[in-house]
């Protein structure tokens, strides 16, 4: 009701006119009586036949003209509320945190979507009005049919007895593979996501074919349950169908007899089949309707899996205001940091204390697993800590909406992800709207060729239409390299007061890597940075270093210094991080030159 409640007055005026529609039909038997009975069987009279056949062809014209009604007035506002729950479900899935999205497959939250509010709306629009109807017509028609002859009626009713119990019996069966085609009609939707997002891999491993029997088998899965669903549609329309026709054939018989005995009149016979022929179809549609109010039961289940699902990140009740920057920077402080993906999980982090400076630009190290980008996600509250705190310029930032914490904290991730739209929409994506509204049109474009300079995404100006290139879904039309220059330039046209770099230069080469490191320098001035670090070159863009060592920062200091003193800081920049590697240990010949004197490679 939250979503269809502005369409119901139209709803309800559409289910009334094809109410009326309805029992307009039933009228037409009632006047064949008065015909058969009247001027057919006693005096002929020619005008009496042609009134009540011009009475049945304006019936016959109301009725078209009231079934237009209803798809006037019910096709729009369906629509509508289908838009409406469409995009309250996109705003949910947008407000849900990233941890909803690490469990949940792009393929069913495409089919929640799409698929199956389609369902709904076509359900509310058609199926429940017609159900009312049909259901109704069905009540008023067996009235007028006892009406008529109370033993006729009797007997047609005798009918409905195992129709209402095969009914029963159909909604229990039906509703089960009903939610099964739902679920999977979801998982072959990420099939093919995986598949188109993946192509590349794909083709240079020449697994094409796996993933084609992959789909197949999924569709085939979906195919079998489709049939499953047909076969009990079937059964129900079969026995709909045929039921009522077999007690048709019998109150025919018994009609006959009544008739031949004078006790019924022969206009009242031809009343009772005339509505009983009427009724035929409102009684045949009971089971698709059913299947369709079972179908519409499953979408809008699925659809609520998602809407009553609680954003785990939310804004205080009460939030606190975003101090004003400070002139030489914001201070960062993560004070006893915990976090764990669940609550069955292992902790990632256990008990992190850490603070940034203003202005300070601090490189994060640590092996593979430590738990570096999970820290780096608890700045912005992709993730809530589990325990301790993360503070902005003394702040909680768990006090402060998410708009307000996150237009002063900028990301840039590892693997980026860039939006179908022009170079420019990309790069501004990164300004608040606020600050983008008070901008004039010279200002932005001065603002995005800062932020690619110093990102060294010249590139991008010789692309077909230069910033206004669209760059295709996820940017994959251009390089790593390129992708993380453009999604760079994002991160920092902002101008944020924290900047948070999860290792955003891995795809350069040493060169441009170099280039792009001297331009950070100079636009880092003022803007607190924590970079997550696996190369030596990216620490040298840091004032200090800290080392991850599971879930713990083991150390704090200048890279030099970490070098001299740190065993696992040195094994973290010489490790090739096989397999075999164990986590706080240190290879026998890692330390060896720098006992000899002469500094590693690395250390250079």
């Amino acid at each position: 009701m939250r979503w269809a409640r502005p369409a119901v007055p139209r709803v309800v005026a559409g289910g009334l006119a094809t109410l009326a529609a309805s029992l307009l039909a039933l009228a037409v038997p009632q006047v064949l009586r008065g015909v058969v009975n009247g001027p057919l069987l006693t005096d002929g009279n020619r005008s009496a036949v042609v009134n009540a056949a011009l009475l049945v062809l304006a019936l016959g014209v109301l009725e078209a003209f009231l079934v237009w009604c209803r798809r006037a007035l019910i096709a729009t506002p369906g629509t509508g509320v289908e838009r409406n729950m469409r995009t309250d479900l996109f705003r949910h899935l947008l407000d849900l945190p990233v941890a909803f999205h690490d469990r949940w497959s792009g393929g069913q939250l495409l089919q929640r979507s799409m698929g199956d509010l389609h369902t709904v709306r076509r359900w509310m629009v058609f199926g429940l009005v017609q159900l009312v109807v049909s259901a109704t017509t069905v009540l008023v028609g067996a009235g007028l049919m006892i009406a008529t002859s109370p033993l006729l009626g009797l007997v047609y009713l005798a009918g409905a007895l195992p129709v209402v119990w095969l009914g029963f019996a159909f909604r229990q069966d039906y509703k089960v593979v009903a939610r099964r085609a739902r679920d999977q009609a979801g998982d072959l939707a990420t099939s093919v996501e995986e598949s188109v997002h993946g192509i590349r891999v794909l083709k240079a491993f020449g697994r094409g074919e796996d993933a084609l029997d992959d789909f197949a088998r999924l569709a085939d899965g979906l195919r079998e349950t489709e049939l499953d669903k047909a076969r009990a549609q079937s059964r129900m329309s079969f026995a709909l169908a045929w039921i009522p026709e077999t007690t048709l054939a019998i109150a025919l018989g018994l009609g006959v007899w009544l008739a031949a005995s004078d006790r019924v009149s022969v206009g009242a016979l031809v009343a009772f089949f005339a509505t009983a022929a009427v009724m035929n179809r409102p009684v045949e549609s009971l089971g698709q309707l059913l299947a369709m109010t079972l179908d519409a039961r499953a979408g809008t289940d699925r659809f609520f899996e998602v809407m009553d699902t609680a954003p785990a990140v939310r804004d205080p009740q009460h939030p606190v205001a975003l101090p004003p920057a400070p002139a030489g920077g914001s201070r960062v402080e993560l004070a006893g940091v915990r976090f764990a993906h669940g609550a069955q999980e292992a902790e990632v982090l256990r008990g992190v204390d850490l603070v940034l400076e203003p202005g300070e630009t601090m490189a994060l190290v640590g092996l593979t697993g430590s738990g570096k980008t999970t820290l780096l996600q608890l700045v912005p509250r992709l993730y809530d800590v589990t325990g301790g705190a993360v503070r902005l310029d003394g702040v909680d930032v768990r006090d402060l909406t998410r708009r307000d914490l996150r237009s002063a904290v900028s990301v840039a991730f590892e693997d980026p992800i860039l939006f179908s739209a022009s170079v420019r929409d990309n790069v501004l994506m990164g300004v608040p709207e606020e600050e983008l509204a008070r901008m004039s049109a010279a200002e932005t474009d001065a603002l995005v060729d800062e932020a690619l300079d110093v990102a060294r995404a010249a590139f991008v100006r010789r692309l077909p239409a230069g910033l206004d290139t669209v760059i295709g879904e996820e940017g994959l039309s251009l390089s790593g390299g390129q992708r993380q220059r453009v999604a760079l330039a994002r991160a920092i046209a902002g101008r944020p007061r924290v900047l948070v770099l999860d290792d955003p230069l891995s795809a350069l080469d040493v060169a441009t890597e170099a280039e792009v490191t001297a331009g950070l320098r100079r636009m880092l001035t003022g803007t607190t940075t924590l970079v997550v670090a696996h190369r030596t070159s990216t620490v040298a863009l840091a004032d200090r270093v800290a080392v991850l060592e599971d879930g713990r920062v083991t150390g704090v200091g200048r890279h030099g210094d970490l070098l001299a003193t740190h065993p696992h800081y040195r094994y973290v920049l010489t490790a090739e991080g096989g397999p075999d590697s164990r986590p706080g240990s240190v290879p026998d010949d890692a330390d060896e030159p720098l006992r000899r004197g002469e500094p590693t490679e690395v250390a250079r």
